[in-house]
C-alpha cells in the first residue's frame, strides 16, 4: 500500500517537499555571481546590464499569473500544475542565457536577454507561490512561522546553490547558468506531487514547525561559516566536498521530522478519534464567528482587495522596502569593486546576503508570530521597525568608509528579507486565503516597480555619470553615494506609510486576538 501514499496524503511530507523545492529556487539571488560575465561577454554598459537585472526583478515578483494558476484548479492538483509550470519556464530562460553566453547562439539583442532573463526569474514565483500558499492552507493557525520557513529557505537557496557551484564549477560562471537551468527544473519535477493541501487538526503543529525552523537555523549557521571560512582559507577540493556532503545531510534531516509528526498523529488519531471530531467542530464554530465578527477575513478576491486603502498603503510600503533592498543586491559586485574589494570579497558578500536575507525571512515570520499571539501587537509594526534600519543601512553604505558594505549589507538584507515573511502572512490576514496566492503575488509587482525606479533609472544612471570619460568602470565612494542617500529617503517615507498602515490595522488585530482567545 503504500508508504508513498501514506507519505503523499501528509501535510508533514508536503511541508518537506516544499522546503527542499525553496532550497534551490532563489537562483535570481545569485545574479552577482554571473552577471559579470553578462557584461562582459554580452559588451553591456552598467545601465544596461541594471535593464537586465530589473528583468529580472521583475520576472521573480510578478507573480499573478501563478497565482491565478493556482486558485483556478479546486480540486487540490493546483501545487502540481504550478510547480510543472515554473520549472519549464527556469529550464528554457536559463538554458538560453547559457546557450549566448558560451557563443553557442548568436549574440541576442539587449532586448531578447531581457526576455531570457525574465522567463528564468519568472520560474521562482511559480515555485513560491505552490510552497507558501500550500503551507499556509496546511497550517493556517502558524502563518507567520511557516512563512518564515519558506521563505527562509528561499533566501538560503542563494548560498546553497553559490555553495554547489564552487564544488563543482568554481571559477567557471557559465557551467553555473547550465546547472541554474537543470537542478531547480529537475528537483520540482521530482517532489511536486508531494506538495499538497491537507486541512487536518493537529495539536502538535508548532511542535514539529520549530524543529523544521531549528533546521532551517542550523543550516544558515552552518552556510555562515562555511562562507565566513572560504574568505580567510582556501579550501582543498576534497574539503570542499566534505563540507558539501554535511550540508547536504543537513537538508535532508526534514525526513526525521516528516517520520516522527505522522507517527505521533497517527497515534492521536486512533486513541483520540472522538475528541479530533468535536476540535474539527469546534475550528468550524470558531470559522463561523470570525466570518460574523471580521467580515475583513472573509476571503476577498483580488478586485476587493484592490478597493481597501490598506492594500495600496501595503504596496506603497513594499515599493520602498523591496525596490531598494533589490537595487542593493543587484549592484553589490559594482559597489564592491568601486570600494577596491576584490572579486572572492565580492563573492562572498552576495553569499553572506543570502544568510541575511534568511535571517530577516525566518526571524520576521516566527517574531512576529510571538508578539501577535502573546503581546497583542500588530505585524504591520514590524514592516516600520525594519524600514527605519533599513535607512540607516543605505546611509552606512553610502558613506563609504572602510567595511561600510558588511555593516550596510547585513541590515539591508535582514530588512529586505522580512517583507518577504511579513508581507505575505499580513496579506492572508487581512484579505483571506481563498485568493491569498492572487493577492500578495499582486503585492509583490511592488518590487519590481521600485527596483526599476531605484536601480536602473537611479543607480544605474548615475553610475554611468560618475564613470570617468574612456573609462569603462567607476572607482570611489562617489559612484553610489548619492544613490543611497537617495534611497535612505525613500525608506524613511516607507516607514512613514508603514505607520499609517499600522495605525489603521490596530483594531482589527485587536479583534483577531479576541476571537481567536475565543476559540
Amino acid at each position: 500500500m503504500g508508504i508513498s501514499t501514506y507519505f503523499r496524503r501528509s501535510k508533514w511530507t508536503a511541508m518537506a517537499a516544499s522546503v527542499w523545492i525553496q532550497c534551490t529556487s532563489g537562483s535570481s539571488y545569485c545574479f552577482g555571481i554571473y552577471s559579470p560575465l553578462l557584461k562582459f561577454s554580452q559588451a553591456y554598459d552598467q545601465s544596461t546590464l541594471d535593464s537586465v537585472a530589473f528583468f529580472k526583478d521583475a520576472g521573480a515578483n510578478i507573480g499573478v499569473l501563478s497565482g491565478l494558476l493556482y486558485s483556478s484548479f479546486v480540486g487540490g492538483e493546483g501545487p502540481v500544475v504550478v510547480l510543472a509550470a515554473g520549472a519549464i519556464q527556469c529550464f528554457a530562460g536559463y538554458f538560453l542565457m547559457w546557450l549566448s553566453v558560451t557563443g553557442a547562439l548568436p549574440r541576442p539583442p539587449s532586448g531578447l536577454m531581457c526576455f531570457y532573463m525574465f522567463l528564468a526569474a519568472h520560474s521562482q514565483t511559480f515555485f513560491n507561490t505552490a510552497d507558501v500558499v500550500t503551507a499556509v492552507e496546511n497550517f493556517p493557525d502558524s502563518r507567520g512561522t511557516v512563512v518564515g520557513i519558506m521563505k527562509g529557505f528561499l533566501g538560503l537557496s542563494g548560498a546553497i546553490l553559490i555553495q554547489i557551484y564552487r564544488t563543482l564549477f568554481n571559477g567557471n560562471p557559465s557551467s553555473f547558468l547550465l546547472m541554474l537551468a537543470l537542478l531547480p527544473t529537475l528537483l520540482p519535477f521530482l517532489l511536486m506531487f508531494f506538495v499538497q493541501i491537507h486541512h487536518t487538526n493537529g495539536g502538535h503543529n508548532l511542535r514539529y514547525l520549530n524543529v523544521f525552523s531549528f533546521i532551517s537555523i542550523a543550516v544558515a549557521t552552518y552556510l555562515m561559516i562555511v562562507i565566513i571560512g572560504e574568505h580567510f582559507i582556501t579550501l582543498q577540493i576534497s574539503i570542499r566536498i566534505s563540507i558539501f556532503l554535511l550540508l547536504l545531510l543537513l537538508l535532508i534531516s526534514p525526513l526525521y521530522v516528516v517520520f516522527k509528526a505522522q507517527l505521533t498523529e497517527s497515534r492521536s488519531r486512533s486513541a483520540y478519534h472522538d475528541e479530533i471530531r468535536l476540535i474539527e467542530e469546534n475550528e468550524e464554530q470558531k470559522s463561523n464567528r470570525d466570518q460574523r465578527f471580521l467580515p475583513r477575513v472573509e476571503n476577498m478576491n483580488l478586485f476587493q482587495a484592490m478597493r481597501t486603502s490598506e492594500f495600496w498603503l501595503l504596496f506603497l510600503v513594499m515599493a520602498c522596502a523591496m525596490g531598494s533592498g533589490l537595487a542593493t543586491v543587484n549592484n553589490t559586485s559594482q559597489i564592491g569593486s568601486s570600494l577596491g574589494y576584490t572579486s572572492m570579497e565580492t563573492s562572498t558578500l552576495v553569499s553572506l546576503w543570502s544568510i541575511w536575507n534568511f535571517l530577516g525571512r525566518f526571524g520576521a515570520g516566527y517574531i512576529s508570530d510571538y508578539f501577535l499571539h502573546e503581546k497583542g501587537c500588530a505585524r504591520p509594526f514590524f514592516i516600520a521597525l525594519t524600514l527605519a534600519l533599513m535607512s540607516i543601512g543605505h546611509v552606512i553604505i553610502s558613506s563609504g568608509f572602510p567595511g561600510s558594505l558588511h555593516l550596510g549589507s547585513i541590515l539591508i538584507g535582514v530588512c529586505y528579507g522580512s517583507q518577504w515573511s511579513l508581507m505575505p502572512t499580513i496579506t492572508s490576514e487581512l484579505f483571506g486565503i481563498r485568493h491569498f496566492g492572487t493577492i500578495f503575488n499582486t503585492v509583490a509587482i511592488a518590487s519590481p516597480v521600485g527596483s526599476y525606479f531605484l536601480s536602473v533609472r537611479l543607480v544605474g544612471y548615475i553610475y554611468d555619470t560618475e564613470t570617468s570619460s574612456g573609462m569603462e568602470v567607476c572607482k570611489g565612494k562617489h559612484c553610489f553615494m548619492l544613490s543611497f542617500l537617495i534611497m535612505a529617503s525613500v525608506t524613511t517615507i516607507g516607514f512613514v506609510v508603514s505607520m499609517a498602515l499600522f495605525l489603521r490595522t490596530r483594531v482589527f488585530y485587536k479583534q483577531l486576538i479576541l476571537m481567536r482567545t475565543l476559540s
